[in-house]
């Protein structure tokens, strides 16, 4: 073990010694200090082992955000296994499927969350045992183990190749910007990658890690000005949702204290990224591009960003190219799919299981996005792969025209997908969660001084539901594959796809 690092549950221990009554998590009214997590994680950890639980073992973690999601990572990572965090709100077979691969001995979830494991709640653990003492040092092999259903909606998890080590002393602030005495406001999901990264990172450089049990756009600022939070991370669709309140709602709340914003996951619509730098400063906000497989990533500063519109930012860790269906990289510019890989002095980051990469020969493998560089190294985003629509040979890229729709004050959300069409191949269709009031007519008059005729939905369809899990994420093949056999079912009924839900067809 390098002389710096320490194990995770080491780092824990030492944190309490040092600031036992400092807040370490708080969510909603419930606050733990850094000498009550440490306690508590210890006696999880104890009764983890207690029922089988190993040094390199999964433990599946199906909770909601919560002090005690953080309290079962913790107490897992004390006993040098691996958190493997899933939602709260799978189905049983969902559950299933995910459980199969990780093959843990234990589950961590909510009552109903029933696998072929045994299943047990925080408090079932806390009961087993009130054994405080540490179990250390213990190092797991892989730091985490997250789940990813990616476009196939067959699940797929990410192991980490770093073990559960960490420095001993907190970094200074780090690529993420924390910073020690950091109050960090955490409103996504933590069982989604990036959640879950800076909630650990925050802890290890001895910030208070503040989440929230679900997102809402004003209880958000509400907590910015209630904790003085000094860190936020968002989503798209939230940063959206939030500039959607109304101007004297959103101007309510304090949220001076913020110093970064970083915001990743899902494309950021021009428009919204500019209204949030005006809003906060450029020196606030911070995007990053990158996957769970942490090959390579980029950043971008507001600042940069207001020089360089759209762009994702430039590659800091390891390599990326844009390359053309034969492999070959192409011209600055020109758009291609975006391949990464580490750099070679650098270990494997990450091993999947459940699935494997899609890859270039020299260790060159991609997330499926397609994008392009510009003579600066900055590189623009278009779309996924598997998500670009094909119109009478023209290439329609759904993220574009989402943010075009987005872009009307009525609009919540939208996914656009493709559909097949005997004549043009495929025809674009939206799919819209708006507020009472918007019709078909009045979205196509908006698009038609931003999309230019061949990106535009023929179709329309409005729904009350929001089109987005509470991480940012949208599953177009999924909402595709749903309206595809709702139309075939429709045609041998005699009717048609989605009956009223569409509103227009701008043929």
């Amino acid at each position: 073990m390098a002389e710096n690092l320490i194990p995770l549950g080491e780092k824990l221990f030492r944190r309490a010694q040092m600031t036992p009554d400092i807040p370490a998590v708080s969510c909603s009214e419930v606050t733990l200090t850094c000498e009550q997590l440490e306690a508590r994680a210890n006696r999880i950890a104890r009764a983890l082992e207690g029922l089988g639980v190993k040094v390199g073992d999964l433990v599946t973690i199906g909770l909601p955000n919560g002090v005690e999601f953080i309290e079962a990572s913790w107490g897992v990572w004390k006993l040098g296994a691996t958190p493997q965090p899933v939602s709260s709100r799978l189905t049983n077979v969902e559950l299933r499927a995910i459980v199969d691969l990780a093959d843990p001995p234990v589950v961590i979830a909510l009552p109903g969350m029933e696998v072929d494991r045994r299943r047990v709640t925080v408090e079932d653990l806390l009961a087993l045992s009130d054994d405080e003492r540490p179990l250390w040092p213990r190092v797991a092999p892989a730091l985490k183990a997250m789940t990813s259903g990616g476009s196939t909606g067959r699940p797929k998890l990410i192991l980490s190749n770093s073990p559960g080590l960490t420095s001993a002393a907190p970094a200074d602030q780090g690529g993420w910007r924390i910073r020690a005495a950091e109050t960090m406001l955490i409103p996504g999901p933590l069982y989604h990658a990036v959640p879950f990264s800076c909630a650990l990172e925050g802890f290890i450089n001895h910030a208070h890690v503040v989440l929230m049990p679900r997102f809402d756009p004003e209880e958000v600022l509400a907590e910015v000005e209630r904790r003085r939070a000094t860190w936020i991370y968002l989503v798209p669709t939230m940063m959206n949702r939030i500039w959607r309140l109304p101007e004297e709602v959103r101007g309510r709340y304090d949220v001076s204290s913020l110093k970064t914003l970083w915001h990743l996951a899902a494309p950021c619509p021009p428009w919204l990224k500019e209204a949030f730098i005006r809003w906060l400063g450029p020196e606030v906000i911070m995007e990053l591009y990158g996957g769970t497989e942490s090959q390579a990533w980029t950043t971008i500063t507001g600042s940069e960003w207001l020089d360089h519109r759209g762009s994702v930012g430039r590659v800091m860790v390891g390599e990326m190219k844009a390359v053309d269906l034969d492999g070959n990289e192409v011209p600055v510019g020109k758009l291609g799919e975006i391949y990464m890989r580490r750099l070679e002095v650098s270990p494997a980051p990450y091993q999947y299981r459940g699935a494997t990469a899609r890859s270039l020969p020299g260790g060159w493998e991609s997330l499926g996005d397609i994008g392009y560089f510009d003579a600066d190294g900055y590189l623009y985003l278009a779309d996924r792969r598997t998500d670009m629509i094909l119109v009478g040979g023209a290439n329609v890229y759904p993220a574009e025209v989402e943010a075009a729709i987005d872009e009307h004050p009525l609009v919540l959300s939208s996914a656009v997908v493709g559909l097949p069409d005997e004549d043009m191949g495929s025809t674009v269709h939206a799919i819209v969660q708006a507020r009472p009031g918007l019709t078909a007519d009045t979205l196509l008059a908006h698009l038609e001084q931003r999309l230019v005729g061949y990106k535009r939905p023929r179709t329309f369809e409005f729904v009350d539901e929001p089109l987005r899990d509470d991480a940012g994420k949208l599953r177009r093949t999924k909402l595709r594959d749903e309206r595809i056999a709702r139309t075939k079912l429709a045609a041998r009924l005699g009717g048609f796809g989605w009956t009223d839900n569409v509103l227009g067809d701008n043929s």
